[in-house]
Formats: structure tokens, C-alpha cells, sequence
């Protein structure tokens, strides 16, 4: 992130707000999951399961996403975001967003207050499109990695566009199809056209910079951009119009972009010159083969085979965890410890460098804080999965113990390094003169 100057950089002020919330957020999903296990025995179409999966999706997923994007666009794209005040507006309108629709799907009001939280939501939406698309137009040079970044934050829009066509439709029904329909168009354009393709714009950039790699040709790149965005728009039209049976081909075509975007990280993993991974890049890799179980499950989603009602329900949830809970969440947990330590070292002492003795970024958290927060987190994602397909609320409960602690974890070393407070520099000849 060395290009990450702060000459380019936002105000810390833009960006350290959203990784609060998001820890904040973090803790309260598994707070609410310690008392929404018996949530799990029924219909994924449940106000617990909706609040639990909002807060996952908006105050804890795409917060952090936020706030970590706007340090990253001059890395990404090798520009200045376009405007602060926009990025503020939107932090401000997602935040109470997200509040009022956790309120109102815990309580299922269906009311104005839902209806206020999906018109936060949406311009939240548009306000960092426009930020996102003037940030790119200003770069010097258009690559994959925009087309990625911008494509993601169009299908972020219309995911929250629909959103808000089913908090209006609650109370006053005007939608064709039921609610589950739109549910399913909704969550997978949100999973696969926001999360996917944002998270591979961005790691395509990172993940080989980090690594010290050189992944030669972008084809796979290209390749991934076109699979995913076509599957994506067959999907959406099928969806809505034509009413086939060509779900799986869809998957198939999705699936695959993801395959090529890992094959190009196993590149770059098979060419880094850093020969170590560090607990950041080591959850990150443990995050790209939890992306395995969602690969497979899609399948099993979009089949027209009957299954048991029961079952179908438990591989929906498990669907659904997989890639919130599961990829998402571990890859966030991973990068947070990769760019939240430049970030507060780089507003801290980078006008310092050269002239006093400064710690490294490295050097403002706890690691063995991050070894346990990871170990508690895998452990408590796996017991999770296990106790919704077992449907068994003592199961259940553990593993959203065990989570409870990974975000405990967490939330202490995010605060740890935001309230870092500079102190006791002291100049390289006092340095060299006591040694």
C-alpha cells in the first residue's frame, strides 16, 4: 500500500468511522445470533434471519467495504476520491439505514420506519456509485480492476433499488410475484454482482502486491469480469421473464469467473517473493477456500430437483452463511489487519518518517489477539454450519458463542488501533546515542 500516499489518501475522518461501526456491527450480529438460534429451525424467510443477515450484509460487510474502498481507490486506481463529502453523506445514510431496517425486520414493522431505512439505503447506494464512477473516470489509466470496482457498485444499486421495492411492497402490496421471489433476485445479485466482483476487483490489485508477486496476463481477469456480469444479467432476465430451467447454466457461468479469479491467486501465490504469510494473509487464504462450499452449494439451489422441504431449507441457510458468515466475514477479518494499520500509521507518523524513531504498522495491534480471534472464528463458523444442518440449538448456540469471542477479539484491536495516540518519539541521534 506503499502508493497509498497522503497527499492521495482521504481524511482519516472519511475512513475510520466505518471500520467502528463495523466492529460495532460485528458484535451486535453475534449478540443477536446468541438469542435467534431457534430462528433456524424454520423458513430462511424469517424476521430474525432477515435482521441477522441485514446487519451482516450492511452494517458489518459493506461498512467496512466503505470505508476500506475509499483508502484503497488510490492504490486500485491510482487516483484521488473524488469528493469527501459525498463518501460522509453516504457513511451517514448507511449507518441509519441499517439501524432502521434492523429495527424494523426484528420487530417486523413494515411500516414508514422500513420504508425510511430502504430510502437511506438506496441513496446511500447512488451517492457512492457517483463517488465511485467520477473517482475511476479521473484515473489515468482505465484497467480490469476499475471495470470490477464500478460494475460492482451498479449491481449494488440495483440490489438496493429492489430492496427497497420489497420494504414499500410490505405494506402496500403492488410487486407481481411474492416476497421469496424477489428475495432470491435480491440476494444474489447483492452476493455475486456486489461482494464478488468488488472483492475480486480490489484483491486482484492486492493480494499480489502483498504477496510480492507477479501474476503476468489479465486474461484470466478479463475472462472472470465478462462469466460473472453475463450470468449475472441472464439470471436477472430469467429471473423475471423467461421463467427456464437454465439456472444451473447461470451458476455454471458464475462459478466459473470465480475459478479463473482463483486460479490467478494461485498464480500469484506460486511466483510471491514473501516467504511468509502473515495472520492477514493466512485468513485471507483460509477465506478463498471457504468460497469452495458456496461454489457447490449454487448448484444445489438452482436445481430443479425436488428435495426434501426440511433439508432444501438447512442447504438455503448454509448457502446463505457460507458466504456472509463464512467468505465474506473471514476475508474481512484477514484484510482488516492488511490496510487498517497503514492507514492509522500513515495519518500518524508519516510526516515523522526520516526524522524520529517510528513503530511499524505491525506494531500498533495485538497478534496474539489476531491468532485467537481467527482460531475462535473458524471454530465457531464450522460448529454453526453443522448445528443448522443438524438443526440443533445447543450446536447452534456454541457456535455463535465461539463466534461472539472472534468478535470481541476483533472489536478490541480495531479500537486498539483507532484510538492509537502518538507519543514518546524520539529523534534517530537520541536513538543512536543511548544504544
Amino acid at each position: 500500500m506503499s502508493s497509498a500516499t497522503a497527499s492521495n489518501s482521504p481524511s482519516k475522518w472519511v475512513v475510520l468511522p466505518h471500520y467502528a461501526f463495523g466492529a460495532v456491527s460485528f458484535f451486535a450480529l453475534t449478540v443477536l445470533l446468541l438469542v435467534s438460534t431457534d430462528a433456524f429451525g424454520g423458513h430462511y424467510f424469517h424476521p430474525k434471519l432477515l435482521t441477522l443477515t441485514h446487519v451482516a450484509v450492511l452494517g458489518w460487510a459493506t461498512m467496512v467495504i466503505f470505508g476500506a474502498l475509499y483508502q484503497l481507490l488510490p492504490v486500485v486506481l491510482e487516483g484521488k476520491l473524488y469528493s469527501e463529502k459525498l463518501a460522509l453523506w453516504t457513511f451517514g445514510l448507511l449507518a441509519t439505514g441499517t439501524i432502521l431496517l434492523a429495527y424494523s425486520f426484528w420487530f417486523f414493522r413494515v411500516g414508514w420506519t422500513m420504508h425510511v431505512a430502504g430510502c437511506c439505503l438506496f441513496v446511500s447506494f447512488l451517492l457512492f456509485n457517483i463517488n465511485i464512477f467520477l473517482t475511476a473516470k479521473k484515473a489515468p489509466k482505465w484497467t480490469v480492476e476499475a471495470d470490477f470496482i464500478v460494475t460492482s457498485a451498479a449491481w449494488l444499486l440495483l440490489t438496493g433499488f429492489i430492496g427497497l421495492l420489497m420494504a414499500v411492497n410490505f405494506s402496500l402490496p403492488f410487486l407481481p410475484q411474492d416476497h421469496v421471489h424477489y428475495l432470491k433476485l435480491h440476494a444474489h445479485i447483492g452476493m455475486a454482482g456486489w461482494f464478488l466482483l468488488l472483492i475480486i476487483g480490489v484483491g486482484a490489485k492486492l493480494i499480489p502486491m502483498f504477496l510480492l508477486s507477479h501474476t503476468g496476463s489479465d486474461k484470466p481477469l478479463n475472462w472472470a469480469y465478462n462469466l460473472i456480469n453475463a450470468g449475472l444479467g441472464l439470471f436477472l432476465f430469467d429471473h423475471l421473464l423467461w421463467h427456464t430451467q437454465l439456472l444451473p447454466l447461470y451458476a455454471a457461468m458464475v462459478t466459473s469467473g470465480l475459478g479463473l479469479f482463483l486460479y490467478f491467486v494461485h498464480t500469484a501465490y506460486k511466483t510471491k517473493q514473501r516467504p511468509d504469510l502473515d495472520l492477514g494473509m493466512k485468513q485471507t487464504f483460509v477465506a478463498l477456500f471457504l468460497l469452495l462450499l458456496p461454489m457447490v452449494l449454487v448448484f444445489v439451489v438452482s436445481s430443479p430437483v425436488e428435495l426434501p422441504s426440511t433439508l432444501l431449507s438447512s442447504i438455503y441457510l448454509v448457502y446463505g452463511l457460507s458466504v456472509f458468515l463464512g467468505f465474506i466475514t473471514a476475508l474481512i477479518l484477514g484484510q482488516t489487519f492488511k490496510t487498517l494499520p497503514f492507514i492509522v500509521w500513515m495519518h500518524a507518523y508519516e510526516h515523522h518518517v526520516g526524522r524520529v524513531k517510528t513503530p511499524l504498522p505491525k506494531d500498533l495491534y495485538n497478534h496474539k489477539l489476531l491468532f485467537w480471534q481467527n482460531i475462535s472464528y473458524l471454530v465457531g463458523f464450522v460448529i454453526l454450519v453443522v448445528g443448522v444442518l443438524l438443526r440443533e440449538q445447543i450446536i447452534l448456540l456454541a457456535g455463535a458463542l465461539f463466534l461472539s469471542l472472534a468478535a470481541s477479539l476483533y472489536a478490541i484491536n480495531v479500537f486498539t488501533l483507532l484510538l492509537h495516540k502518538v507519543h514518546d518519539l524520539k529523534p534517530f541521534s537520541y536513538a543512536n546515542a543511548s544504544t
